[in-house]
């Protein structure tokens, strides 16, 4: 289905400087306009001609700034300038963020598909152990289900928490989330990219965000030497392009790493009959 757009017409459209588009941004607001005082806004839409009124770039970041998530990557199907304008950095990240509030999020994942869903279970509280800590105290303290902690962190006993510096633990309250700083990062025990928030404090240097840490390993390499090693990541695990990354992301670059982490989440899913 196609993507519909309606602008009040009382709205002032900031627009590019050539006259060609202006002319035609003029022509096609003017001729949409409904000759009924109740009337009070247009429809543009690729199944008319007022669609070429949203070939202007500015008039395509003034629509997209208020969309979700969900809506940019709808929008950035239709065709190549939406594409390009509604997959630029700063719009995608303040869709992200705004659903809760969130001042600043730091680092930028390794997929882009991170950014698809911005579910409350993308985001998490580091909590770093103690001695006295238990799965069940940390239940009770951040109100929390046990097992949501234990699947969260990929614990199959209670006794997992000793040989950790920190756990993950899920976020029971959305306002917990106004106003802070979120760091995205790729969790070893998670097994995925999380935003993390840090109620004391920031991440130590090993959990730097993806964007100062995570792939310096592979900064040295060309950008052919590091398509062939994610191919044969890839052909070793026979898994996909973005499996074969992740890996990599986990391992700080390192291929034996990450075929050695690979192998042990293997082996602990056969345990957990999970394979």
């Amino acid at each position: 289905s196609f993507i519909l757009f309606s602008l009040n017409k009382s709205m002032d459209c900031c627009c590019c400087d050539q006259n060609n588009v202006d002319d035609s941004l003029d022509e096609s607001l003017i001729g949409a306009t409904s000759t009924t005082a109740d009337q009070s806004y247009t429809t543009i839409s690729p199944l008319n001609s007022h669609f070429m009124a949203l070939s202007c770039r500015d008039t395509l970041r003034l629509i997209f700034q208020s969309l979700t998530v969900a809506d940019l990557a709808r929008a950035s199907c239709v065709s190549r300038i939406w594409n390009s304008a509604a997959t630029e950095d700063d719009l995608v990240v303040a869709a992200f963020t705004a659903r809760w509030r969130i001042k600043v999020l730091v680092g930028r994942p390794v997929s882009g598909a991170f950014w698809r869903d911005n579910g409350i279970w993308k985001f998490a509280i580091s909590h770093r152990i103690s001695r006295g800590d238990s799965v069940t105290s940390l239940a009770v303290k951040y109100s929390v289900q046990v097992m949501d902690i234990k699947r969260l962190n990929n614990m199959m006993s209670d006794h997992g928490i000793y040989s950790r510096d920190r756990l993950l633990i899920p976020i029971s309250n959305p306002r917990i989330l106004e106003n802070t700083i979120c760091y995205i990062e790729v969790d070893k025990y998670a097994k995925r990219e999380v935003a993390v928030l840090y109620l004391e404090g920031g991440p130590k240097r090993e959990e730097q965000p993806l964007s100062s840490s995570g792939t310096n390993h592979m900064s040295n390499l060309s950008e052919h030497g590091k398509r062939r090693l994610i191919d044969s990541l890839r052909r070793s695990m026979q898994v996909d392009d973005g499996t074969a990354l992740y890996y990599l992301a986990i391992a700080e670059g390192d291929p034996r790493s990450a075929l050695s982490e690979f192998s042990a989440d293997l082996t602990w899913e056969r345990q957990a009959g999970l394979n």
